[in-house]
């Protein structure tokens, strides 16, 4: 992502969606508005700044902007926190690379985390979320909940590439469109974090072709943290569900958040839970051996072979995943 790019077409869309009315902005009707939002002199006399001085810097010319600048801008949009932080991280100074960049270290769960995920297992569906929403981690009852990710090639265990790309996700979800576009705008936020991440690049790549919705969301640079909420659930088997999610980063590891769904006491969605607890209570051999990215963690020998005679290529059978917990699978 290139970040000047980003930064000038993050302001426009900023600038596009607040109206003179809400900036209390005094418009003459004896001047035609060719634009829904603030035209760019309005914004600057806001900010306090040159017009020029906003032009440049909504091109993408950003030297050497002050914080109180910034400040500013961030007051006349609006910003809420989010996007504050979001437009100082796009104006942040990068130093010039001198030497071949790295490509991103692979992320490890610990084995405290997988122990953790154990203990929440017949409890509360939980799972640890890496870099660009890959599932890095899953205890059982979250592979029931959503799907199972330790049944897909490492490569697709994705929370953005399920939800746009299996169109088992739109059932899954009764709100499938909210929860979609807070995912883009959960990407979008870390682009603006990890601009260089080839994989990010590639996966961002990925869902603009062959998601309409994606595009059309991408396209609004709408950024959002997800830190705790409540999200509808309708499963094929135990039916609708609210759960409450708390989104807990990983000591040690700012790259890394634990995911707990939790329910009301009493509700009809803990008695759903439970029930959906104990469809998966069956017997498996260590589901929680730690694992790297990158490295198959689905019964696959050296050889390509799996322990129950199929090749972890998939050329046995090219079905999806189901739901639920599958005895010769590992997180």
């Amino acid at each position: 992502m290139d970040r000047n790019t980003e930064l000038s077409e993050f302001l426009r869309s900023r600038r596009a969606r607040l109206g003179p009315g809400d900036a209390g902005v005094h418009v003459s009707n004896d001047s035609p508005r060719r634009v829904p939002g603030l035209r760019r002199e309005e914004l600057a006399q806001l900010a306090g700044v040159s017009t020029d001085y906003y032009t440049r810097l909504e091109q993408g010319r950003h030297l050497n902007v002050s914080e109180a600048v910034l400040d500013a801008v961030a007051r006349a949009l609006q910003l809420n926190d989010t996007e504050r932080a979001y437009l100082f991280e796009l104006t942040r100074p990068r130093p010039r690379r001198t030497v071949r960049r790295r490509p991103p270290r692979a992320q490890r769960v610990r084995p405290g985390v997988h122990a953790l995920l154990r203990t929440l297992d017949g409890v509360s569906p939980a799972f640890v979320l890496g870099r660009r929403g890959d599932v890095l981690a899953s205890n059982r009852l979250a592979r029931a909940l959503i799907i199972d990710f330790e049944a897909l090639p490492y490569h697709e265990r994705n929370m953005a590439r399920f939800m746009f790309l299996d169109e088992a996700a739109r059932s899954l979800w009764p709100e499938w469109e909210t929860v979609a576009a807070e995912m883009v705008a959960s990407l979008r936020l870390e682009a603006g974090h990890h601009p260089e991440d080839p994989r990010l690049t590639e996966l961002v790549g990925e869902l603009t072709i062959k998601s309409p919705e994606f595009r059309t969301w991408w396209a609004d640079h709408n950024v959002r943290e997800k830190t705790h909420g409540v999200k509808l659930y309708h499963h094929p088997v135990v039916g609708d569900m609210t759960l409450a999610y708390e989104n807990v980063i990983v000591p040690g590891d700012p790259d890394q958040a634990l995911c707990i769904y939790t329910v009301e006491p009493g509700s009809p969605s803990e008695a759903a839970l439970r029930l959906l607890a104990s469809w998966t209570a069956t017997p498996s051999a260590d589901p929680y051996a730690p694992r790297s990215e990158g490295a198959p963690s689905d019964g696959s020998r050296s050889d390509g072979s799996r322990s129950d005679g199929s090749r972890s290529d998939g050329s046995r059978s090219d079905a999806r995943p189901s739901r639920g917990p599958s005895s010769d699978v590992s997180p």
